[in-house]
């Protein structure tokens, strides 16, 4: 029997030319191609990358040779979730410590989403860092339990100065994908939900924004 949807939570940030982007990335373009006025029908040109706003990233976004999106079956994408609430990290990395307490749920889930506030930074200087990220060793702990996806409410998985991405490296060492930029998680902390963070079907896709929810099944 199907367990009764009590919520569902929308955790995407919307796209515009003024929103966040990665440090030397290219803002996106949302162009009125067509308009009611002039062609009698409306449609936008989008010029974005692939890791525009709310977005996931394929093993093939940093590893050679790795799996793309395209490649992966649509049940890659959906799924338990559970958030681990780490808004009190401040100032250093969080370590396997601050994860241990989830560790019994994370056995029966298969997205483990960061909750660490920062998305009430979005739109803000401050949005940039510096934000919470896994210590390398809890990242290689957190890829022990053959999880789907991990996802952040902040930009990246690794620092924003990070050039070798040790957080990104042990995830899609694991064949997992992670989403990045999610919105506020805070509803979600305690509650059992179903995480959905589907990409669009791009031909060797890197990386798709998505339009991220959370499905809550139960409460806390």
């Amino acid at each position: 029997m199907t367990p009764p949807i009590l919520d569902i939570v929308d955790l995407t940030h919307g796209i515009s030319p003024d929103m966040p982007v990665f440090p030397g990335t290219e803002a996106p373009r949302l162009d009125d191609a067509y308009t009611i006025e002039r062609n009698g029908f409306a449609e936008k040109m989008l010029h974005l990358v692939s890791h525009t706003g709310t977005h996931i990233d394929a093993p093939g976004h940093i590893l050679p040779g790795a799996v793309r999106l395209d490649a992966m079956g649509v049940d890659r994408f959906l799924g338990p979730g559970l958030v681990l609430d780490v808004a009190g990290v401040r100032g250093r990395p969080v370590e396997i410590s601050d994860l241990e307490m989830g560790e019994p749920r994370l056995r029966g889930v298969e997205f483990a989403l960061l909750h660490t506030g920062w998305a009430r930074h979005w739109g803000e200087d401050e949005y940039f860092g510096p934000y919470p990220v896994l210590s390398p060793g809890a990242a290689k702990w957190l890829a022990e339990f053959g999880l789907k996806g991990y996802g952040v409410d902040t930009i990246s998985v690794d620092g924003i100065d990070s050039r070798e991405l040790p957080v990104h490296r042990a995830l899609f060492a694991r064949n997992m994908v992670i989403v990045e930029n999610l919105g506020d998680l805070s509803p979600l902390v305690g509650r059992e939900f179903l995480f959905s963070c589907l990409p669009l079907k791009i031909v060797d896709a890197d990386g798709s924004p998505i339009r991220a929810v959370a499905i809550v099944t139960r409460d806390a």
